[in-house]
């Protein structure tokens, strides 16, 4: 039998998005930029796209910025708000948890010579909305958290985040990291006082090389890829219609019963909570009601480096990660695990397990009876 749990690092697209994608690639392959009938169809498909992604978040059409991902997305909110906001301050709030993506911009704009002050968290892996707040100064342009931790399934306080700092500096912009809450999470940017919002599309079942940055009408941002002025000019390149399209379809199926899917997958992370506990030595990271995420489990496995588990989960066709997949190919020791205190010997011992809709109770049930089966025998090995 095979397990995929590794739906935090990449899920299956989904049919209907895969269809698209085909059909865009091989019949409406049109350049969205020429003027003749396959040019005004692929905007169309574009336009499409576009309104069924503002639907999902309650926004206007032309506040969507498609990008190649996450990561586009979120160095588009982050440098092009910092470059375009430099004059008012270089003051620039983060935390200590966040994806590579946005942590490795940071230091980047460090060296430009801005000033980050990175937030600590909890043992929970949530900031104090009261810190953050006493962060927040005059010269503060930027706060950037993200929604989700892609390692712990921590949700961050995302609402009550954007209007302390509103409140302490209505002009400092409010960007959040959505590319493991969306399509988990009921997400109003709105009424969450967020400016820009970033998404990729193969967390949630769309194309690969897809995304958006959500940016609220007028915010004051500057463009970091120059080109042919596609986009508005915030995003030069020809687009790529098929993976938008795909987008689009995707984000409108996750959307679709949306509430039942996201009890299915809390039932899936309380079962599989319950069972992995179960197993001696075992213990999960983070609050494991249902303030956490719906889809991420992070588990630590005292005596059995992660590595060793992952691959001999992977030997019986069960896959999941060691911290996050992005960077779970150069062994480091997670910024996350060490930020939330988990002690010294369970640091280099910690897997993720993520769910999506798809996944199976008795893929769960598969997983753990493996694991009770190896640890045993992985930690005399270990022992030796």
């Amino acid at each position: 039998m095979e397990a995929y749990l590794d739906n935090s690092a990449t899920t299956r697209c989904s049919k209907a998005a895969a269809d698209i994608v085909y059909k865009l690639l091989t019949e409406d392959y049109g350049n969205p930029s020429s003027l003749h009938m396959k040019g005004v169809e692929a905007e169309n498909y574009i336009n499409d796209a576009k309104k069924k992604i503002a639907k999902t978040l309650r926004v206007q059409d032309k506040e969507i910025l498609f990008t190649s991902g996450g990561t586009e997305s979120n160095n588009t909110a982050i440098i092009g708000a910092a470059m375009a906001n430099k004059r008012a301050g270089r003051h620039i709030i983060t935390s200590s948890v966040e994806h590579a993506s946005v942590l490795s911009v940071m230091q980047f704009l460090e060296e430009q010579g801005f000033e980050i002050t990175y937030l600590p968290v909890n043992h929970d892996g949530v900031i104090s909305v009261e810190e953050l707040k006493n962060a927040v100064r005059e010269d503060t342009i930027l706060v950037s958290l993200m929604h989700v931790n892609n390692e712990i399934g921590a949700v961050m306080p995302i609402e009550e985040a954007g209007a302390a700092i509103k409140e302490k500096n209505p002009a400092a912009l409010f960007h959040v990291d959505a590319i493991q809450s969306y399509g988990k999470l009921e997400i109003r940017p709105k009424r969450m006082n967020i400016d820009m919002l970033s998404v990729s599309g193969h967390k949630i079942h769309g194309p690969k090389g897809s995304g958006f940055l959500y940016i609220k009408d007028k915010t004051k941002i500057k463009p970091i890829i120059y080109g042919g002025g596609q986009q508005k000019g915030m995003r030069s390149g020809t687009e790529n219609v098929p993976a938008y399209a795909g987008l689009g379809v995707a984000a409108e199926e996750i959307y679709t019963d949306f509430d039942k899917k996201i009890a299915h997958m809390y039932e899936l992370r309380d079962h599989f909570i319950e069972s992995v506990q179960r197993i001696d030595g075992v213990s999960v990271n983070g609050r494991i009601d249902h303030t956490n995420a719906p889809h991420v489990v992070s588990v630590s496995v005292d005596g059995v480096r992660a590595e060793v588990m992952l691959h001999t989960l992977e030997d019986r066709q069960i896959y999941v990660s060691a911290g996050s997949a992005c960077s779970s190919n150069k062994p480091a020791i997670s910024s996350t695990l060490k930020s939330i205190g988990l002690k010294p010997s369970l640091l280099d011992s910690t897997i993720r397990f993520s769910f999506c809709v798809n996944t199976t109770q008795e893929e769960i049930d598969y997983a753990v009876s493996v694991m009770a089966e190896v640890i045993p025998m992985l930690r005399r090995y270990t022992r030796r």
